[in-house]
């Protein structure tokens, strides 16, 4: 396959690629570039929400609502901006130039996170956008790109891949925690202040990782003869300065529901030109395509919703969880405080992805034929994304004490629980793209993929607010919300288990 998703130049054979543990060694190279560079997503994801009603709005309850509207916009910006770094890798720059620039772009977001100003919060989180952009679709589009098409460990080694970054999800939370409270809490210095800087730090080492390991992919991703020289990359970086900052700044101040509009119409373009591709190389190209936006139809659903972790499931487990668990001693010198820290539930998911991956990755080779289809596996991953919000209500309704506060173990359960939904439907859906997608656009199709999570993680910031009410998270708001939640993964996680099918005959054999 071609290194450049975009041009037509004959296709180059994947190389003989070293094996490490029984997978190409360059697959070992992107999963530690992609764990810093989760580390640094994960370390603002938990405080993100937190800072802004205390930093900017004096931790009124009534800023919970705008809080979450702007996660929302930022992570599904994040998401969004992916499908114009595919266009630009395909394209312009070469993957692995893309990803390069993407890194050194975010590293300065990051750091300007937490200078003391709202304006130039906002202007780091547009930073960050535009620097994601061009670096998270590509670096999964490569993993896919070190396997031969009919591959069978491309799945396994998706879901590896898929562990570093959760080993960054679970790490982030944990470190800059304790580099907050217990290292840097001096002369005053706020402690999400620290997060932040922590992050930037994270990205640069991802920068400097894949600098110094992608002569590993043997040219894969390299630029081409037309991409060679220096004009390219220096325009796209001053066209990422010049114009895309200033329009994704722009982007997280509008309303939420105008940016939804503009999200839904952003992923119709993508979905268009990717099934005219599919048309003119024929039939099954075809079928394959409508099979994959099929799929992304009903991934909006499940990203919804599992983004609750880092919007209304902070403020939950801020004001309604009973994080009283005793353990103080242990608490106070791992976190600085004398219960469950709110930034530690971030990491359980992980932990659970570590646990279990490994099951689900050997579960699926053992069941041979009767391995799940992709569309069932998504099914899966819907309807456990639900069960999570039902054991919610079911806490918010019967378990409520006289503190008003339900017990630990139902919001750390149901991280678990999504948790197998996420592994049913995630790694799975990174493979499906570069299997169903037209050679030409494969980095276009990722941006798709992680477009269709755009549109869905604005609406859990929609969602979130909601959840919180008017004036803050109170039971009641948020055993109404997440009721409707469950309503709507169950709904659509049996619809799409019933549509598996006739989706597998489109996908004409793509296991």
């Amino acid at each position: 396959m071609s290194g450049e998703a975009g041009t037509r130049a004959p296709a180059m054979a994947i190389p003989e690629f070293p094996q490490m543990l029984g997978h190409p060694r360059p697959l070992w190279m992107l999963f530690m570039a992609e764990f810093w560079e989760r580390f640094a997503f994960y370390g603002i994801r938990w405080a993100m929400v937190l800072y802004v009603v205390a930093q900017f709005h004096g931790g009124n309850g009534a800023a919970e609502k705008p809080a979450n509207e702007l996660y929302g916009a930022y992570l599904a910006l994040v998401y969004g901006a992916a499908v114009f770094g595919g266009f630009i890798a395909d394209k312009l720059i070469g993957y692995q130039r893309s990803i390069l620039i993407g890194a050194v772009v975010m590293s300065a977001g990051l750091f300007m996170l937490a200078l003391p100003s709202e304006s130039l919060f906002k202007l780091g989180l547009a930073t960050i956008i535009v620097g994601n952009g061009m670096f998270k679709p590509i670096i999964s589009t490569i993993v896919g790109k070190v396997y031969a098409q009919g591959d069978t460990r491309r799945d396994s080694g998706f879901t590896i891949f898929y562990m570093g970054i959760n080993l960054g999800a679970f790490l982030s939370p944990l470190i800059t925690q304790y580099l907050a409270q217990n290292v840097f809490d001096i002369n005053g210095l706020p402690a999400y202040k620290v997060v932040f800087i922590a992050s930037g730090v994270g990205m640069v080492l991802s920068f400097v990782w894949f600098w110094f390991g992608r002569a590993q992919l043997k040219g894969i991703g390299a630029p081409t003869p037309q991409q060679a020289g220096l004009t390219r990359p220096l325009a796209v970086l001053v066209a990422s300065l010049a114009i895309g900052i200033p329009v994704y700044y722009t982007l997280l101040a509008i309303d939420a529901m105008v940016l939804q509009v503009i999200l839904m119409v952003l992923l119709v373009v993508p979905a268009v030109l990717l099934l005219v591709e599919g048309i003119r190389e024929g039939k099954v190209a075809r079928d394959k395509v409508i099979a994959m936006l099929v799929i992304l139809f009903f991934n909006v659903f499940f990203w919804c919703f599992f983004e609750q972790a880092g919007a209304s499931f902070n403020f939950l487990a801020e004001k309604l969880v009973q994080r009283d668990i005793g353990f103080h001693g242990v608490f106070q010198a791992l976190a600085g405080e004398p219960n469950f820290p709110v930034s530690w539930f971030q990491s359980v998911n992980s932990v659970a992805i570590f646990v279990i991956a490994p099951l689900l990755a050997w579960l699926w080779v053992k069941m041979g034929k009767f391995n799940p289809s992709i569309p069932q596996k998504f099914s899966l991953g819907l309807i456990f994304n639900g069960l999570a919000f039902l054991l919610l209500v079911y806490a918010l309704s019967k378990l409520v004490g006289g503190s008003g506060m339900i017990p630990f173990w139902p919001l750390f359960a149901v991280y678990w629980i999504q948790s197998i939904g996420e592994l049913c439907l995630s790694p799975v859906g990174l493979s499906m793209t570069t299997k169903l997608a037209p050679p030409k656009l494969a980095g276009f199709a990722m941006g798709a993929y992680f477009l269709s999570i755009a549109v869905g993680d604005n609406l859990a910031g929609i969602f979130a607010g909601h959840a919180s009410g008017a004036g803050g998270m109170t039971t009641g708001s948020a055993l109404a919300a997440y009721w409707q939640g469950f309503m709507i993964l169950a709904g659509a996680g049996v619809v799409l288990f019933l549509l598996a099918p006739l989706i597998q005959k489109l996908m004409h054999g793509v296991k």
